[in-house]
């Protein structure tokens, strides 16, 4: 089966994943991959028009990595994530969506 997209992580996402003890961190990863594959809005959903957050519940704890899509080169379908973060409530707060979209307006600022 065929990916439907390719992820690539910026270094708040990386940096994120690496404060993460080892379990935790497979887990979420885990979660990404298989989000690649599946239509699953409780691995990879939509919160605004530009910022989708990809959703991993590992021993009671919510871990949450934003993303938003990119498809301005016409080869790959990616999903670029942006940071992540670990919250007590299924609610994601307006503050880590606009951090999100700021990471988001600059790495198309630097892209072009």
């Amino acid at each position: 089966m065929e990916p439907k997209f390719e992820v690539i992580f910026l270094e708040d996402a990386i940096h994120f994943l690496d404060e993460l003890d080892e379990k935790a961190r497979d887990k979420v990863i885990y979660n990404i991959d298989k989000a690649r594959y599946t239509t699953d809005p409780k691995l990879f959903k939509k919160l605004t028009k530009l910022i989708w957050e990809f959703r991993t519940l590992y021993q009671k704890k919510q871990y949450r990595i934003l993303a938003f899509w990119d498809k301005d080169d016409n080869t790959d379908t990616l999903v670029v994530t942006t940071h992540g973060f670990v919250k007590k409530t299924s609610k994601v707060s307006k503050k880590e969506i606009a951090k999100a979209e700021e990471i988001r307006k600059r790495y198309f600022d630097d892209k072009t």
